[in-house]
């Protein structure tokens, strides 16, 4: 039964459940946007020197936060009354800090966004691009596009916390080819120190530098690219950091742990053998094979678990793990580790991971790992917020200086939206009258405002500047309705997709009201 309110109209229907707050935006707090915005801006005031620097970067993220169809440095002058070559050079040659308001960014985050069960993720995104002077453009993998194309690509961390998720660094991947090629570099102004590094090496140096503006995160999670990289889960593990990710099917370890002979007891002619060094009685093998033959997983029986809510209803996967052993770059084997395997009730799709931590060490649970293995979606989201609705891959620009300009200042457009976001979630003085109350199926039980909804309230502000007291209310009044259709049409569709995930799971003897629950508050 469902109980919802809009002004004095209640409905009813739905699905068994708790009750489920929809958070409304009010009249006050889009009218409260635009000073918000100035204070946010002035936090990093300092990135800039110059006066006439600030009022551009005013420009460039009002621009962001716009309804213009095309965000790239001449669509945004032009519509602001700027000379599109003057917004052109604050990317390119006008001085100012983008190293330190990335910087600030972090520390921000840090400061005021900490939570104990925060989650980072490495991830990458490439912007398709049909030329071939850009820096870093060239033939490779576009996870946009699904497949091998032209492309400039970067690498990116994200951080999610409760309600809360953002990207908080990025750097472009240069190719080998475009590494070792002086006048592509010159012509593009790529500095001297960058020298080639792989996508994991890039990782690596982006995680350091968010531990050194005091962002802490209880484990990183990535996808297979990275988990099969044997150096980049050494490097976390050399940098005390906490790690479940995807790894391939043909990743090598042990399930149960090899022995290690430090030396020769015996005298031997010949060449010398390298010491330490593995007995020879425990083969390497696949994990696919591992899960498939070892009695470590085939004794065990699978474990249903209910992984997360989406969209379209919960996520059932099944579960098996075992204490694992990967081997490090000597060869040698680690620390103990957890292997998962997970598979989709529904699809059988089969996934694997690897985790540093092990159920039972230390208050670790196979249910929190199975939340952060699962938990990439917040760093998905940023991708897809920041490319629909700030022109992240909007950029017409080439140089290595202003690609990395536009990437930070995408970045700190979007952190204005979800801090935003997580306020008027949290806000407590919202009028009764502009809640909805509903039941649901289980998980989180409010329909949280959305980055979407934020940046269209934030256009509506920047629309209603110069407009007079009514016609302000009038386009603000709009704004809010086209907000409150989206948002119940997203529910409709929310509770319509739920049952029919629900008569699915049903359909093999599932309840996931019934079976253990992976999905966290908040998130």
């Amino acid at each position: 039964m469902q109980l919802k309110k809009r002004s004095s109209a209640w409905i009813r229907g739905g699905h068994k459940g708790h009750l489920r707050r929809i958070v409304r935006m009010t009249l006050k707090q889009i009218a409260a946007l635009g000073r918000k915005l100035v204070v946010f801006l002035a936090l990093f005031a300092d990135c800039f020197k110059r006066k006439d620097a600030r009022g551009l970067l005013s420009v460039y993220i009002r621009g962001q936060l716009s309804d213009l169809k095309h965000k790239n440095a001449e669509a945004i002058a032009l519509h602001f009354g700027e000379a599109p070559r003057t917004l052109q050079r604050f990317l390119e040659s006008i001085k100012w800090d983008e190293e330190k308001l990335c910087d600030r960014c972090q520390q921000l985050v840090a400061t005021e966004h900490a939570h104990p069960d925060a989650i980072g993720t490495i991830d990458e995104s490439g912007v398709g691009k049909s030329g071939t002077h850009t820096v870093g453009v060239g033939r490779q993998w576009c996870g946009s596009r699904g497949k091998i194309d032209n492309c400039v690509v970067g690498v990116h961390i994200g951080y999610a916390a409760p309600g809360f998720h953002c990207l908080i660094g990025g750097r472009v991947y240069l190719p080998e080819s475009w590494a070792n090629d002086p006048e592509r570099r010159k012509e593009n102004y790529v500095p001297e120190e960058i020298r080639f590094l792989t996508k994991p090496q890039i990782a690596l140096e982006e995680i350091e530098r968010g531990l050194g503006n005091g962002i802490r995160v209880a484990a990183w999670n990535f996808d297979e690219f990275y988990g099969r990289d044997g150096a980049f889960l050494d490097g976390l593990e050399e940098r005390k950091q906490v790690f479940v990710g995807e790894i391939p099917a043909n990743f090598y370890g042990w399930v149960r742990k090899p022995g290690v002979i430090r030396e020769d007891p015996r005298l031997r002619r010949g060449r010398r053998k390298k010491y330490p060094r593995l007995a020879r009685r425990i083969p390497i093998s696949e994990v696919q094979n591992l899960v498939r033959y070892s009695p470590a997983f085939r004794e065990r029986s699978w474990q249903r678990y209910r992984i997360k809510d989406t969209d379209k209803g919960p996520e059932v996967w099944e579960v098996k793990w075992s204490v694992f052993w990967r081997k490090n770059g000597g060869g040698l084997p680690t620390r103990r580790h957890c292997l998962i395997v997970a598979r989709n009730v529904l699809t059988g799709e089969v996934k694997y991971f690897l985790a540093n931590r092990v159920p039972g060490e230390k208050g670790v649970t196979v249910r929190w790992l199975l939340r952060v293995a699962f938990g990439r979606w917040p760093v998905e989201r940023c991708f897809r917020e920041a490319k629909e609705e700030l022109g992240f891959d909007h950029y017409k620009v080439r140089g290595w200086r202003c690609v990395h300009r536009h990437f930070y200042l995408t970045q700190l457009s979007h952190l204005f939206c979800a801090r935003v976001r997580l306020e008027y979630d949290t806000s407590a003085d919202s009028p009764a009258d502009d809640l909805t109350v509903e039941e649901t199926s289980a998980g989180d039980n409010t329909g949280r405002l959305t980055v979407e909804q934020v940046r269209g309230a934030t256009n509506a502000w920047l629309e209603a500047q110069t407009m007079l007291p009514k016609a302000r209310k009038e386009r603000y009044e709009k704004e809010l309705n086209r907000i409150r259709y989206h948002q119940d049409r997203n529910e409709q569709a929310r509770r319509s997709n739920t049952k029919t995930r629900i008569r699915k799971l049903a359909a093999l003897n599932i309840d996931p009201d019934r079976i253990k629950s992976c999905v966290p508050e908040g998130f």
